[in-house]
């Protein structure tokens, strides 16, 4: 019996290969994954419509920065800008992870002792105190790692002990001004960059058949650049990104479901005491959904003003329609907060305060 390769002319394999490799470049190009799934989209072109909705509410309000009234306690109402430390260390004691805050300039061996004061053990989060969507967060996994962030770092930074809870959740929670209780409107469960060996297959093949981790793949080149070749067992798992931001590949899931009275009274119980906050996303890690209901091992990492999303919206196959709906509801809500606090005589941000802000966070990143 003749082998297939026997039976098939050459010009038919040219073809064969041909398609092959035509199929495996729409499918595996970075800009082909981006644009059949729009949570990849740039960020101007997917908020367009809702920029044009800001400057509508932007002209009700007679103010380009309204937001800023949302929360009062923190600067630019948390849109652009705002101190990490600031926000965190109005968190109530018993839900927030340790966490040290450092100067530019501080000496290695003074933020060593502090660390070292405060029982901090490897490994850590290190984040600049300004910064969004993941911008310069690290997972520093020893001494020569965090002495390189602290010789890079263009700002001010803070180091946090490292939660390892399984579970990374963010809670979307608004309240109006003057009401006891808010409102949990959303709950996205993070699932983090991970491959998982089949015996055969190299760490490098791996993250090639994973549209998430081929959009990191330069970055992962680098990180894993001594074991890219190695043959990952069947069965075992890799977790190549443990930094629960979108952009650094973590998948957004809709955990909606979550949402009940009891955990909705669980976070007016954790918000009221943060003095001038009214609108944002607390992204915290957790033992198990029983713990959260609970209130017990919870640990919030950040707490995001205005420039939150309810990140639901990103899970995989999620309509953009359905995002802008709940986009769109979002922005109303804190249209309504600022307008409210803005009676109650909190005031607006003006243009050349926002002109030194814009300023203070582009040098920072130049």
């Amino acid at each position: 019996m003749q082998s297939y390769s026997q039976t098939v002319s050459p010009p038919t394999r040219f073809w064969e290969t041909f398609a092959d490799r035509l199929r495996r470049f729409f499918t595996q190009h970075p800009f082909f994954i981006r644009l059949r799934h729009w949570e990849y989209w740039p960020f101007g072109v997917v908020y367009f419509p809702i920029f044009l909705y800001w400057l509508w509410l932007s002209l009700k309000a007679r103010s380009f920065f309204f937001f800023s009234a949302a929360n009062p306690s923190i600067e630019s109402g948390g849109l652009l800008g705002e101190s990490k430390w600031d926000i965190l260390r109005r968190i109530p004691e018993d839900f927030r992870p340790k966490t040290l805050f450092f100067r530019k300039d501080t000496p290695e061996e003074t933020l060593l002792e502090d660390a070292f004061h405060q029982k901090f053990a490897f490994p850590l989060i290190a984040k600049p105190d300004v910064g969004e969507r993941g911008w310069r967060v690290e997972k520093l996994e020893n001494r020569e790692q965090l002495s390189q962030y602290v010789q890079t770092t263009p700002g001010d930074f803070l180091l946090q002990e490292y939660v390892d809870e399984p579970l990374e959740l963010g809670v979307f929670y608004y309240r109006m001004p003057g009401e006891p209780g808010g409102i949990v409107s959303s709950i996205v469960q993070k699932e983090f960059l991970t491959i998982r060996g089949n015996g055969r297959n190299c760490v490098e093949e791996l993250i090639q058949q994973n549209e998430r981790a081929i959009l990191q793949l330069p970055a992962l080149r680098e990180k894993y650049v001594d074991i890219l070749h190695q043959i990952l067992p069947a069965g075992e798992t890799l977790t190549l990104v443990s930094i629960g931001n979108h952009s650094r590949g973590t998948k957004f899931l809709n955990a909606n479901h979550l949402i009940t009275p009891e955990l909705t009274r669980l976070f007016d119980r954790i918000s009221q005491p943060v003095d001038g906050f009214y609108f944002g996303r607390y992204d915290l890690r957790c033992r198990s959904v029983a713990d959260l209901y609970a209130g017990k091992t919870i640990r919030i990492l950040e707490l995001n003003g205005a420039g939150a999303e309810p990140a639901h919206i990103y899970h995989p196959g999620s309509s953009i329609r359905e995002a802008y709906r709940v986009l769109f509801h979002h922005w109303r809500v804190l249209y309504d907060i600022s307008r409210a606090n803005h009676r109650r005589g909190v005031p607006y941000m003006r243009l050349p305060e926002a002109v030194r802000l814009w300023k203070r966070i582009r040098a920072l990143k130049s």
